[in-house]
């Protein structure tokens, strides 16, 4: 097995190895030297560049924004030396490229992850992997874990770079067994169900639509969309669903929308950080979802 190329030095291999799992005493193991050793490493590091770069917490060692940052480097040059390195070294054709997604599990599956699969077919070597995540999506990308996210517009700082997708639209629904009763009725007296206490979808659709005077401000939590589908089939609340996740559930009649289908649009971004030579599947994925 030839050993990946790479234009990072040992220190910063280091880094990384601490960054991805956790303690020092498992990287070490990881990169084959001592504890000591990379203990020196990174602090040879912290003061070289005058940063510290993790904080000790009971999860293990978490990184600094400083750190994060620096992260996001070494995954760039890493990459760099995979793709180019061996290009140049007539090795192309054994190259294979892993990048990650990050994002909520609605537009994931009805979107990201389909259009993604087709720049697959294009780029043989290119290996994505999606990291379906309702919660926390963010921290992924600021860490180079993932390469892009889909993120809330608020949540876009001014070192990403990003791109408005198409607009989801939500419609709101619950069980089909309440076909027959009265949307003021359903607001007044069922709860709504949401991922978390802050998703505001639901109550933002309610809003738009001049109805949040009617609902109970009482919510269940469920943090996967086809947990929280199954729940509104079941009838435990109401709540927003995408219009292209809800549809086949609207079809098979487990589902019907209420206020007469009316949907409210809710933007999302994909987020990135600028890449000096980015490759052409990272232009490609950019420019293909929609």
């Amino acid at each position: 097995m030839k050993k990946n190329i790479t234009l990072l030095n040992p220190q910063l291999e280091a880094f990384m190895a601490v960054a991805k799992h956790k303690t020092v005493h498992a990287a070490a193991r990881a990169i084959h030297i001592s504890q000591t050793a990379m203990t020196q490493r990174i602090h040879g590091l912290e003061q070289k560049i005058n940063s510290t770069l993790f904080v000790r917490t009971r999860q293990g060692m978490e990184l600094t924004p400083e750190g994060e940052k620096l992260l996001r480097y070494c995954h760039a040059v890493a990459d760099y030396g995979n793709e180019t390195l061996m290009e140049m070294m007539g090795m192309k054709s054994e190259s294979i490229h892993r990048i990650q997604i990050s994002g909520p599990s609605s537009i994931m599956i009805s979107r990201i992850i389909p259009h993604s699969m087709d720049i697959m077919k294009q780029f043989p070597q290119l290996y994505i992997s999606f990291d379906v995540n309702d919660i926390d999506a963010i921290t992924a990308l600021r860490t180079g874990l993932s390469q892009f996210a889909i993120l809330k517009s608020e949540q876009i700082t001014r070192d990403m770079e990003s791109k408005t997708l198409t607009p989801e639209k939500y419609l709101l629904v619950c069980t089909s067994k309440w076909k027959n009763r009265k949307l003021d009725h359903i607001l007044k007296s069922e709860r709504i169900i949401d991922f978390d206490e802050s998703d505001q979808t639901t109550f933002d659709y309610l809003k738009t639509f001049n109805l949040l005077k009617y609902a109970r401000m009482d919510r269940l939590f469920v943090n996967r969309t086809e947990s929280l589908s199954k729940m509104l089939i079941e009838g435990y609340g109401y709540g927003v669903l995408t219009k292209e996740f809800s549809q086949p559930l609207l079809e098979s009649g487990a589902l019907i929308a209420l206020n007469t289908g009316k949907t409210f649009d809710n933007f999302l971004k994909m987020a990135w950080y600028k890449r000096p030579h980015p490759p052409k599947y990272f232009s490609q994925l950019i420019n293909t979802i929609p």
